[in-house]
């Protein structure tokens, strides 16, 4: 069977250890560390993947690239005196992935357009890139179109910020279904005032 496109597009990002594609990113990210931290691209760098999550090459749809810090959550070491236990310096992590802060910070910035999903695209020792797929709820064509004009309702505003995207509710547990997920919905802070 004849392979598409897009197929071999997938097998070149699935085959990280390959010396050309290596170059090919390390020459990238020289560029993208002197980029802002969100920035609208023109197309997907990785367009099967963009295109499986629902990207269409047309009006009102558009793609931004985001970059953030790796690791947990980085606080300031207290100045007063405390057990080494107490000082809530390390062993914090966010409640929230990486890549659910990159599309909330990407909504922030393009606050006239809904984030729909995102990918990541490259990391290195100190920061992680995504592309976050957008779409412009206003636009004629997204408003006419049957297979996007869901996101113009209400119900769909500021989606990211609701934990509605995919990396949201990955975040919030909502995968897990059955047994030892009875406690995450409709929310963990909900569950917890039922009954009462």
């Amino acid at each position: 069977m004849t392979k598409s496109a897009y197929t071999y597009m997938a097998e070149t990002w699935q085959n990280k250890e390959d010396q050309r594609f290596k170059d090919l990113m390390w020459y990238r990210l020289i560029e993208w560390r002197r980029e802002p931290a969100v920035i609208r691209v023109e197309h997907p760098t990785r367009l099967d993947r963009a295109r499986r999550l629902g990207f269409k090459a047309k009006q009102g749809y558009a793609v931004a690239r985001v970059r953030v810090r790796r690791g947990g959550r980085h606080k300031v070491r207290p100045k007063a005196g405390r057990k080494p236990r107490k000082m809530g310096v390390t062993r914090f992590t966010p409640k929230k992935s990486i890549r659910w802060i990159g599309e909330e910070r990407t909504q922030r910035k393009f606050p006239n357009m809904e984030v729909l999903n995102s990918y990541p695209i490259a990391r290195d020792g100190r920061w992680k890139w995504f592309e976050v797929i957008l779409v412009d709820k206003h636009h004629p064509v997204i408003q006419s179109d049957p297979n996007i004009n869901w996101i113009c309702a209400s119900t769909n505003k500021k989606r990211v910020n609701r934990g509605l995207t995919a990396a949201g509710k990955k975040s919030r547990g909502m995968y897990h279904k059955g047994r030892r997920a009875n406690k995450i919905r409709p929310s963990i802070r909900s569950h917890s005032h039922r009954g009462k």
